[in-house]
């Protein structure tokens, strides 16, 4: 009897662990699946919906700098008639103008059908919340494609136009361009202090 009392001691807990054990996992698996369900059926919008509001900004970026182009190469051919009149060589700056005012028709060509794709926002709402996800996927990468066929269409004008100007400043410098140094304030001595300080 002794014996049979210490072998149920043994066995009881034994048993009750496992009992737990077994009750356990079905019901964990059953809500592991159901978390795949929901994700599958609810996919998250927020990256899609971010990614659309950059996009958006982006295109507004580009059509703020498309629209003051003209303003901007007049500028700049304004000063590159002064320097020239002054007897500089603005050759190098003159052919860089020349390439962006060239290719500006071009890159108006390729940024505008982002106004179209923005105005009909397929696959979002005016807020720019997703009601149709594959809608918007499409919607996203069309605009996108906007936005690199427009960067394509400058062909590094912008870059070599800068480039141009950065080579010109450097061959002539301009004492107005040049940095102010500020002057040097240095304490006078006073009368307790000895001369070496």
């Amino acid at each position: 009897m002794f014996s049979i009392t210490a072998l149920l001691k043994k066995i009881v807990p034994v048993v009750l662990v496992l009992a737990i054990a077994l009750a356990v996992f079905p019901l964990t698996g059953a809500s592991a699946a159901s978390l795949n369900v929901q994700a599958t059926a609810q996919p998250d919008n927020t990256r899609l919906q971010n990614r659309w509001a950059r996009l958006q900004a982006t295109y507004q970026r580009q059509s703020d700098r498309l629209s003051k182009a003209s303003t901007f190469i007049s500028k700049v051919q304004t000063l590159l008639d002064k320097a020239s009149a002054k007897g500089l060589n603005v050759s190098a700056v003159q052919a860089g103008l020349n390439a962006l005012s060239a290719v500006i028709p071009a890159v108006q060509a390729a940024h505008a059908p982002g106004a179209a794709i923005i105005a009909s926002h397929a696959g979002f709402d005016a807020s720019g919340n997703v009601t149709d996800r594959t809608t918007a996927i499409a919607t996203a990468q069309s605009l996108a494609q906007v936005l690199k066929d427009t960067r394509t269409a400058m062909n590094g004008t912008l870059k070599a136009l800068h480039e141009a100007v950065k080579a010109f400043r450097q061959a002539h410098p301009h004492s107005a361009t040049a940095p102010l140094t500020a002057p040097s304030i240095t304490p006078s001595p006073t009368p307790s202090a000895p001369s070496g300080f």
